[in-house]
C-alpha cells in the first residue's frame, strides 16, 4: 500500500455553510511524490496522536490566510486580510508533535511559516513595508499562470538538505506571499534566501525524521518542473522508509521504576 500523507485543511464559508478545504494542487503534488493524500479535517490537541498514528507524513499547505499574530506577540497589523484560528489552533500543536516523533514534513508557504512560529519564531506581517526587504506578493488581478511564474531566484545554502536534493546553487520561485520569515526559531537552519535577505527555506537538523519548509509553491506544475520533482521525490522517499519501520513515536530513553 502506498504511504499516507496528511494534508492540512483551511476553513472557509461558502453561502451559509463551513467547508474544511485544500487546493488540488497539493494533493496532486503528494501523488506524484508517490503516497496518498489524505485530507485532514481540524482535530482536538488530544486526538493528533491518533490521527498521526494513522500517517506516513505530512504536508502542510499554503492559504490565502495568514497566521494569527498573537502566537507571535503582536496584535493584527491589517484587519482586512484573512485569518485562520481554527486552523492555527490544531497545525501548530501538530508541527511540534509530527516533528517529535520523525514523520516527513514537508511545509509550504503558510505551511513554512506556520512552522517557524509554532518553534518559537516570529513573522513580518507585511514584508513589503521592511526596510530593505521587497514585495513578495503577486499581482492578484493576474491570472494564476501569471501569478505563480517564476519571480526571483533563491540562493542555496552550501552543504545543506535543499543544496543536497536538489543539486543547485540558485534556482528561479514564484512568490505569492505577503508574510515572511522575521526571527527563525532556535535551532532552525537556513537552507535558502531570496535576493533580498529573507529566508526562503529553511529546515530543523535536530528534527529525527525528513522536513524541508519552503516558502515558495513547488506544487505549482510541479511534474513539468525539475527542482519540484527532485523535492518531492525527496519527501516521497522519506515518507516509503518511514512506513517500512517501526510505526509510531521514536523509542524513548526507559525510565527507572
Amino acid at each position: 500500500m502506498a504511504p499516507i500523507v496528511l494534508v492540512s485543511s483551511c476553513n472557509r464559508t461558502l453561502g451559509e455553510h463551513p467547508f474544511h478545504i485544500a487546493g488540488r494542487k497539493y494533493v496532486d503534488a503528494v501523488r506524484l511524490a508517490g503516497a496518498m493524500p489524505l485530507i485532514a479535517p481540524p482535530f482536538a490537541e488530544h486526538e493528533l496522536p491518533a490521527l498521526l498514528d494513522a500517517a506516513h507524513g505530512v504536508l502542510l499547505t499554503g492559504s490565502p490566510s495568514n497566521v494569527h499574530p498573537s502566537h507571535f506577540g503582536e496584535a493584527v497589523h491589517d484587519p482586512s486580510l484573512p485569518l485562520d484560528p481554527e486552523r492555527d489552533a490544531w497545525t501548530l500543536p501538530l508541527i511540534r508533535l509530527a516533528l517529535a516523533r520523525g514523520l516527513p514534513l514537508l511545509a509550504i508557504c503558510r505551511g513554512t511559516q506556520e512552522t517557524n512560529v509554532a518553534l518559537g519564531g516570529t513573522l513580518h506581517q507585511a514584508v513589503q513595508e521592511q526596510p530593505g526587504l521587497n514585495d513578495h506578493r503577486a499581482d492578484g488581478s493576474q491570472p494564476a499562470a501569471v501569478q505563480y511564474g517564476p519571480a526571483h531566484p533563491v540562493d542555496v545554502v552550501p552543504g545543506g538538505l535543499l543544496a543536497g536534493i536538489t543539486g543547485r546553487a540558485s534556482f528561479e520561485v514564484n512568490s505569492v506571499h505577503g508574510q515572511g520569515i522575521k526571527q527563525l526559531a532556535e535551532g532552525l537552519r537556513v537552507e535558502a534566501v531570496a535576493p533580498d535577505g529573507l529566508v526562503e527555506a529553511f529546515s530543523i537538523p535536530e528534527a529525527p525524521g525528513f522536513n524541508l519548509c519552503l516558502q515558495w509553491h513547488p506544487e505549482w506544475q510541479a511534474a513539468g518542473n525539475p527542482v519540484s520533482m527532485a523535492l518531492l521525490r525527496a519527501f516521497g522517499e522519506a515518507v516509503r522508509q518511514y512506513r517500512d519501520r517501526v510505526r509510531g513515536p521514536l523509542p524513548q530513553a526507559s525510565t527507572p521504576a
